[in-house]
């Protein structure tokens, strides 16, 4: 069978013997997303099998997607449902340490299986994991019911932090975005365009630059809340005294888990079944696996207007 492998920073179609992944379940995949994260795996010369956005179909003949952080199932965080902070989860990195699913068939534990709305299309069920890294951002901010919130960065994930956002009854939404394609986008899910000079109860960095925090500081208001969805590999200056200025919060926002609330990744599937503009919004460009290379490229340049890539085995 097919799959798509990172090495000697780019990508290659593959054939193995045996479907990749650990677990119980196997899924026949539909769809495969391209990430940020991807291609950072790709850069730093990662030679695992890439994917952690899954979509696919179970022998039982139900549509799945594939919550793609698991702890070891024992420890306290994972007993609280917080398996996103378990000391074992990172080490299970699909793409980087561990073999994902872009492939034609992925091993899926049994627990990691989250059953698709029967609105939502498997062919669009590789947002639903990146749906709920925004899901879990908003959360963390707390209640949100007729806050105002800022995003700044619009790339795929920071306009899924607009619409979850908007989902968890946020009042005034406003979107930080470079390019026009990404403003058309977030106009499209109900961001208001151009957070200005004004300031936020809530503010979400998705940027995943040190420029980006600088922002969400300036837009903060006096006791709000920033959130770090972007991911950060080192370290940079921060801006101490306006933030302390306004006694902001700052916190790191690091994948999904389950709460008393629920399971955010299901809370984030539903999300995307009820609203199919999202979907429609962020899939911007469709490739048979085969074409993973140019899937690849075009996921990775700014020029191409690409939101979200989905591969399609």
């Amino acid at each position: 069978m097919k799959a798509v492998q990172s090495s000697g920073g780019g990508v290659s179609v593959i054939d193995v013997d045996e479907p990749p992944g650990e677990g119980d379940r196997l899924l026949d995949i539909r769809s495969a997303g391209i990430c940020a994260s991807d291609l950072g795996y790709v850069g730093y010369g990662s030679t695992s099998i890439l994917g952690h956005e899954l979509g696919g179909v179970g022998a039982d003949g139900r549509a799945y997607a594939v919550e793609a952080i698991w702890g070891c199932g024992s420890c306290p965080e994972c007993e609280r449902g917080a398996y996103n902070l378990c000391p074992e989860h990172t080490t299970r990195a699909l793409g980087m340490f561990a073999d994902g699913g872009m492939a034609e068939q992925f091993r899926v534990p049994s627990v990691s299986l989250v059953p698709l709305p029967a609105a939502l299309d498997v062919r669009d069920a590789s947002l639903v994991e990146p749906a709920a890294v925004a899901w879990h951002a908003v959360q963390l901010a707390g209640d949100v019911t007729d806050a105002t919130v800022a995003v700044v960065g619009a790339g795929a994930v920071g306009l899924l932090a607009v619409a979850a956002a908007r989902r968890q009854g946020a009042g005034d939404v406003a979107l930080d975005a470079r390019h026009p394609h990404q403003k058309e986008a977030g106009e499209r899910l109900g961001a208001r365009i151009d957070a200005g000079a004004g300031t936020y109860d809530v503010v979400v960095e998705a940027a995943g630059t040190p420029e980006g925090v600088r922002r969400c500081i300036e837009l903060v208001a006096p006791g709000g809340t920033i959130v770090v969805l972007g991911v950060h590999t080192g370290a940079f200056e921060l801006d101490w005294l306006p933030l302390f200025g306004k006694e902001g919060r700052l916190i790191p926002s690091l994948g999904y888990c389950r709460h008393d609330g629920g399971r955010e990744i299901e809370a984030a599937a539903v999300m995307l079944a009820e609203q199919p503009e999202i979907p429609r919004t962020l899939i911007t460009h469709r490739f048979p696996l085969e074409d993973a290379e140019e899937a690849f490229r075009v996921a990775g340049d700014r020029r191409s207007g690409a939101l979200r890539v989905v591969l399609e085995p």
